[in-house]
């Protein structure tokens, strides 16, 4: 049972529910009862509380009000965080429950405002320091917007732990710190006759392989590179993209030409357990063994080949790919609908929040349809 006995003059012993034995000093101060927490017991003895009670009374009789005190105080030793120890926490308490997209991009951008800022304390920084974390990176805008919204975001949890009341990103325009914003640029839908030039480009074997399997396949570039073949079934025609935080998993088909291309990149690859292993001694190195290909790895073979060799075609990335097979579905007779949920997207409003059904077959006929348009251009098939 809770119990509370007065060893005189306010001091008090407290003993909770829990079984905890707390010594706590009453007073009055402008007509208000007040509390002030001196210690637990028995790490504080009842001649240590009395003598400390003493103390304590002598400043309340002085016109002071120590529990006040003790606050600020406390908030104070706070605001001494450094800026270093604040990205710790939010790393440890925000960061880590956020996509695994999220936390590459805000923590690559962590790491500089922890290099610019990381010892000054919480309480120190100023509109002004921001700004000049943002002038001196560097940075594309986009990844200026990234740090901008990264430190943003630290801030908020200083203000959510009451270092600070103000957030001091509060106000800054990215536009007037580092220009207008670049214009956005375009998917773009490479034609039939870019499409032969690209299958008939030099390119490495594996590398000209994953273009084709970007493009047969409609995938993104990073469900592709952290393929595994466990999750590929030859049999039953079918590869399963697992689930992540922010996106659905889905089974896609495997049609004609694209089991093939898969079949010789797996004798290509050996044993490893990725569908496009690594080439590099030294990335296996790092990995501790088998690994997959850097995730730039496909983009560079790209951006490669335009610099060496100048096809008379237009740049593209391995995104544009996805855009490039969905807009020739699309010219081959595909529904929309279907052409998005072969991209896996989601269908528009109420109807995609309900419609849980997965287009496997519907999926599976439009992609047979497209491999046969891509296997034409790349003279598998007359």
């Amino acid at each position: 049972m809770p119990l509370a006995r007065s060893d005189g003059g306010g001091l008090t012993f407290t003993l909770s529910r829990a079984g905890t034995a707390t010594w706590i000093l009453r007073y009055r101060y402008g007509g208000r009862q007040k509390e002030l927490t001196i210690g637990s017991y028995p790490d504080i003895s009842l001649a240590q509380a009395r003598k400390i009670a003493r103390e304590e009374r002598v400043k309340v009789d002085g016109g002071g009000d120590p529990a006040s005190d003790k606050r600020r105080a406390i908030a104070q030793s706070y605001q001494d965080l450094t800026v270093r120890n604040l990205i710790a926490d939010y790393r440890d308490k925000v960061l880590s429950g956020l996509a695994a997209s999220t936390q590459n991009s805000y923590g690559r951008n962590l790491d500089r405002a922890e290099f610019k800022l990381g010892s000054l304390t919480v309480s120190q920084v100023t509109p002004l320091d921001i700004v000049a974390v943002l002038e001196e990176t560097h940075s594309t805008w986009s990844e200026s917007y990234t740090l901008l919204c990264a430190i943003k975001a630290v801030f908020r949890h200083a203000v959510g732990k009451r270092l600070i009341a103000v957030n001091p990103c509060a106000g800054i325009e990215l536009n007037a710190v580092v220009g207008r914003r670049p214009p956005i640029r375009q998917r773009l839908m490479l034609s039939n006759d870019e499409l032969c030039v690209v299958f008939k480009g030099s390119f490495r074997r594996e590398n000209a392989l994953a273009i084709r399997l970007l493009l047969g396949t409609a995938v993104r570039s990073e469900e592709l590179y952290n393929a595994r073949w466990e999750s590929i079934d030859f049999e039953q025609e079918v590869w399963t993209i697992d689930a992540t935080k922010m996106r659905r998993g889905m089974q896609v088909p495997l049609t004609y030409p694209v089991k093939e291309w898969l079949l010789e990149l797996k004798e290509l690859g050996g044993s490893s357990a990725y569908v496009l292993p690594t080439r590099a001694e030294s990335r296996r190195r790092r990995q501790g063994g088998d690994a997959q290909i850097n995730r730039n790895t496909i983009g560079g073979a790209i951006e490669y080949w335009f610099v060496e060799h100048g096809p008379k075609i237009r740049r593209f990335t391995p995104h544009d790919l996805r855009s490039t097979a969905k807009s020739h579905m699309r010219a081959l007779g595909v529904s929309r609908d279907i052409s998005e949920m072969c991209l896996n997207h989601r269908l528009p409003g109420v109807e995609g929040i309900y419609d849980i059904h997965t287009y496997f077959e519907e999926r599976k006929q439009a992609l047979t349809i497209w491999g046969a348009h891509l296997a034409k251009l790349d003279g598998l098939i007359s």
